[in-house]
């Protein structure tokens, strides 16, 4: 792929996105999936506090923000684009790969693994954030008391 466009999604919506820094410049793109935001039922839909955390994470970012089908969106975008393919992140969302199905139908599809918050032993339980954070907690504050402090 020499003019690809960035799938930024809701995993990994920071500066240190992988596709955003591998190709930095690279027209890039959000989708606000609807099915997320109308979910058929409260469980399967974004709360208000996590579409204004997502919102606010993405103003800091080079990215246009779009809202329906996802791999719709994508592709439109990639086609105002000129783009011969598309780079993403990894995500453990599980519709994720029936997304990444639907895009690699048109066009090549890149996914970068991102560099882990943390190193879980054994492989976390990522049902629930709670879950999550209190195996990760431990290895976070024990990274930051090795890290070396400012000189």
């Amino acid at each position: 792929m020499k003019h690809p466009i960035l799938w930024i999604h809701g995993e990994a919506v920071g500066p240190s996105n992988p596709a955003l820094v591998a190709h930095p410049g690279r027209p890039a793109v959000f989708v606000f999936d609807t099915a997320l935001l109308e979910g058929a039922t409260p469980a399967q839909s974004l709360s208000l506090k996590r579409i204004g955390f997502l919102y606010e994470c993405l103003l800091e970012l080079p990215v246009t923000l779009r809202r329906g089908d996802v791999a719709e969106q994508v592709l439109a975008f990639a086609g105002a684009h000129g783009a011969d393919g598309i780079v993403t992140s990894a995500a453990t969302d599980p519709r994720f790969g029936g997304i990444c199905r639907q895009l690699e139908r048109h066009l090549p599809l890149q996914v970068l693994e991102p560099e882990p918050f943390v190193v879980l032993e054994p492989e976390p339980n990522l049902g629930r954030f709670s879950r999550y954070w209190r195996q990760a907690e431990r290895a976070v504050w024990a990274q930051w008391a090795t890290a070396p402090g400012p000189r």
